[in-house]
């Protein structure tokens, strides 16, 4: 909201200035949330929506308007939501390079990582490591 208000960027004493990536934790259907915790212990990987689906047993249309319904998202939102906290929750917490992050974190490339964190953060993963992170870049 402040970036939406034009206030400053900068906010001393270490404080968080941008919010969490709101990314459901619970889902009201048994079946997706067996899919969303695998999905979870595996973030590292590819995964196409089709695979999820197909642990439910459902078409990837189907899956999608079950999973909408169960989240309050699509498959895909939710899926970038939850790479981009933990790629904000790597540089917080521990020290590997950028690179490292995007592999840890399922993006492709560290240019994909720097292009989602840039388009939701509205700054590149090393400029939130030099603010937020505990480790050098």
């Amino acid at each position: 909201m402040a970036r939406d208000l034009v206030l400053p960027s900068h906010r001393d004493g270490g404080q968080a200035q941008y919010p969490a990536t709101q990314v459901p934790e619970d889902c009201r259907d048994e079946n997706l949330a067996e899919v969303l915790a695998r999905v979870r212990e595996h973030l590292h990987e590819s995964l196409p929506v089709a695979e999820p689906a197909r642990g439910v047993l459902m078409s990837r249309r189907s899956f999608a308007r079950r999973f909408a319904a169960a989240t309050g998202t699509t498959p895909h939102a939710w899926l970038l939501g939850l790479r981009i906290r933990r790629a904000e929750e790597l540089p917080e917490t521990t020290g590997p390079p950028v690179e490292e992050v995007a592999r840890l974190v399922g993006f492709g490339s560290t240019a994909v990582l720097r292009e989602q964190f840039v388009r939701r953060r509205g700054v590149p993963p090393r400029s939130y490591r030099r603010a937020f992170g505990r480790a050098p870049c």
